[in-house]
């Protein structure tokens, strides 16, 4: 028999995404991702004119905000895959995040132009930023640790559990010991 293929009469069974620890730590990591996808457009929408680069750097921004959508979307359908990518990204902006929030706050200064949003208000939401990545970071983490790819076959129709800790059914003629 190949390798992914199920044996008539089993179906695939993964048991790690029933677990109630495993939906809740779904839902927090699509949350958090959807969080940052809004703070970072919020963030990118409030400076877009001041943006190093023009508008090249806006479209970056944006595709970020796009990937981490994309994330959110991945996280929601049991794609254990995207966690690390998710991970790598969220330490990235966690850097980009930490190294501009000082630089908003000194734009208070005659001579500089003015973006959508007060200034002020954009080191905020670039401040929020770094702790909401912290907590992505370690949230991914747990949800990478909790193995959703595990696969397990149980015979169609049987919706109990058939883990390793449990015993096979027993069959109907077979006397069951007492």
């Amino acid at each position: 028999m190949a390798v992914g293929e199920v044996r008539p009469g089993y179906e695939l069974w993964r048991p790690n995404r029933e677990k109630a620890e495993s939906k809740t730590t779904k839902f927090i990591v699509v949350i958090l991702l959807l969080a940052t996808a809004g703070l970072c457009f919020l963030i990118t929408i409030g400076g877009f004119s001041l943006l190093e680069g023009g508008a090249g750097m806006g479209i970056a921004c944006l595709l970020y905000v796009a990937l981490y959508v994309l994330f959110a979307f991945f996280v929601a359908r049991w794609q254990r895959g995207v966690l690390p990518v998710a991970a790598a990204f969220s330490i990235l902006l966690l850097i980009f995040a930490a190294i501009a929030a000082p630089s908003w706050f000194a734009r208070d200064k005659a001579g500089f132009d003015d973006p959508l949003f007060p200034e002020p208000l954009i080191g905020l939401l670039v401040l929020i930023l770094i702790p909401l990545q912290v907590l992505v970071i370690a949230v991914v983490l747990i949800g990478f640790n909790q193995e959703w790819q595990v696969e397990e076959e149980r015979p169609i129709g049987h919706s109990e559990d058939y883990g390793a800790d449990s015993e096979p059914p027993a069959d109907e003629g077979t006397p069951q010991p007492a």
